[in-house]
């Protein structure tokens, strides 16, 4: 058996019940050192962990393949949901097992960030640039959609310097497409733990800081109006 599991965004009170159950049943619990620490508390003292890092995740997951093809009880755990932004680690996991393997969704940073700025996804659309590959074609997905008086949630991309797409990286390109400086936009960090967000525009954004722990609310400056009936 091998379960991928979505384990919410650095903090277990957002861990799903069943994820918790695999987690604490399982023989082997594999994943990102960042994402192994958050659910460490829950893995078993006998279980085999498997931790890996963006240079070895490839040959980490092989070991994680030969004792799932043993009959070993297998968990590999996600930041996050494994939908919003690790779809291709996922990939990775089926890669080296040979096979579709089954995922649990989990709570993202998108979900908690929706929840806590009052934006719905249905006025809202989510891009990750948090991956490998051509980021060209995401880019001016996200231009569109502020051009469609879409809300955005954008998860950055925190590589290395090279390559790296971070919120004042995002600002000041979007400005270089035409999208109006005064936009409002939004920093949020550590959105678990309660730290205060960053409020600006996209020029202000251009000039603004953060850590990698860190997702963006890029707001339409066109509200959709309530469409629920008018108060009494």
């Amino acid at each position: 058996m091998i379960v991928c599991i979505g384990a919410g965004p650095g903090d277990t009170g957002y861990l799903t019940q069943r994820g918790a159950d695999l987690i604490r049943n399982a023989d082997v619990v594999a994943g990102f050192d960042a994402v192994l620490n958050v659910v460490r508390e829950l893995i078993p003292a006998n279980a085999q962990v498997i931790g890996m890092g963006y240079r070895d995740q490839v040959a980490q997951l092989d070991k994680v393949a030969v004792e799932h093809h043993a009959g070993k009880r297998c968990v590999v755990v996600f930041m996050g949901d494994i939908h919003f932004s690790g779809f291709q680690y996922l990939e990775r996991v089926e890669r080296a097992c040979g096979h579709p393997v089954e995922s649990l969704p989990g709570i993202s940073s998108a979900q908690i960030l929706a929840s806590r700025a009052r934006v719905c996804f249905d006025e809202t659309t989510f891009i990750t640039f948090h991956r490998r590959g051509d980021l060209a074609p995401f880019k001016r997905h996200l231009v569109r959609v502020l051009e469609d008086q879409r809300n955005a949630i954008v998860i950055p991309c925190p590589w290395d310097e090279a390559r790296s797409f971070m919120p004042w990286h995002i600002a000041a390109y979007l400005m270089e497409q035409g999208i109006p400086a005064h936009h409002p936009v939004e920093v949020w960090e550590n959105l678990t733990r309660g730290e205060a967000e960053w409020h600006g525009t996209l020029a202000e954004c251009a000039q603004h800081r953060c850590s990698d722990m860190s997702i963006m609310l890029i707001r339409t400056l066109a509200p959709m109006a309530s469409q629920i009936e008018p108060a009494p």
